[in-house]
């Protein structure tokens, strides 16, 4: 085996611990607070070749790489003495990682986060700061807490989107409600993730169920301010149902750690397509295509890498 062969096999391990398809999905939290930001223009910028206009969007995705990378990095972490019990083909159990090496891939990350938003606005690093500390607190304490957990978990994906906003910080106070929105939904696939080793209960899944369903409420719900269309987001609704409720219907009905699984990766997955649904309500069905289309991406990524 060559040397570039070798660093490749030793990279891996830290790779997989950043969960490359949920950065993806991370990408589409920025993106849909790009265009409640006000950049319908956006569209306009990119078709007329005004990309020196975005280079707040680059940043902003840079800086959520480093927020989300960082902190499922340190997850792995906190985590290294349970895994090596219950999930032992980690990197960090099963010794392809060392726990010093990822402490300083995650530090790394979250600083390049912070780094990278600043570049953008104060608020903007305000937020990406925020965002890491949610995380640090949810690796070391909220995951283990019943009702904080999900609600802390949410909050990160919530600043998430805020930190799209926040490519115009003055719309940030406008608009800090739809941060609601990835709350309720990641605390909906939180709460169901607890019994994806154990197997869970079906009065959970049925919380979470109904927190989807106010999800879906939510997103037809937004067509009441000015600025959002519901009928450019309904095929979004539609599609973000049919790929979210049957698999979380099954952990209902059988709360195995399988069928828990499977509902957690669906969940996550389907992160972008509700982020292309508020997007299309805010910015038209194209940019809400252009969101949609980091789906597949994840998706294949999904088949490399570890989601949960």
């Amino acid at each position: 085996m060559n040397v570039a062969s070798l660093s490749r096999v030793r990279l891996l391990p830290y790779l997989q611990m950043m969960r490359p398809a949920n950065i993806v999905t991370a990408w589409a939290d920025i993106l849909v607070g790009f265009a409640a930001s006000g950049s319908a223009i956006i569209l306009n910028q990119v078709l007329t070749g005004a990309i020196a206009n975005l280079s707040p969007l680059a940043w902003l995705l840079l800086a959520t790489t480093g927020l989300y990378g960082g902190g499922v990095v340190f997850n792995d972490v906190f985590d290294a003495e349970l895994d090596a019990k219950e999930r032992p083909e980690r990197p960090i159990p099963s010794g392809s990682a060392s726990r010093q090496g990822a402490i300083l891939l995650g530090s790394l990350l979250l600083v390049v986060g912070v780094a990278a938003a600043a570049q953008v606005s104060l608020l903007s690093a305000i937020l990406s700061a925020a965002i890491a500390f949610a995380a640090l607190l949810y690796d070391a304490f909220g995951k283990h807490h019943p009702f904080f957990g999900p609600i802390n978990m949410g909050a990160c994906r919530g600043g998430n989107l805020l930190l799209g906003i926040s490519a115009v910080p003055a719309v940030v106070g406008e608009y800090w409600f739809l941060a609601l929105i990835p709350i309720a939904y990641i605390a909906a696939i939180t709460a169901i993730s607890r019994g994806e080793v154990h197997g869970g209960k079906a009065t959970t899944g049925i919380l979470a169920l109904l927190l989807i369903g106010a999800v879906i409420a939510a997103m037809l719900t937004l067509g009441l301010l000015q600025n959002y269309q519901v009928l450019p987001a309904c095929p979004f609704v539609g599609l973000f149902a049919a790929r979210v409720l049957p698999p979380f219907v099954k952990a209902v009905r059988e709360p195995s750690p399988e069928q828990i699984r499977g509902a957690v990766k669906a969940g996550v997955l389907s992160l972008i397509v509700l982020d292309a649904t508020v997007a299309a309500g805010f910015a038209g069905l194209p940019y809400g295509l252009l969101v949609l289309s980091l789906l597949p991406i994840s998706i294949l990524l999904a088949q490399i890498f570890a989601v949960t």
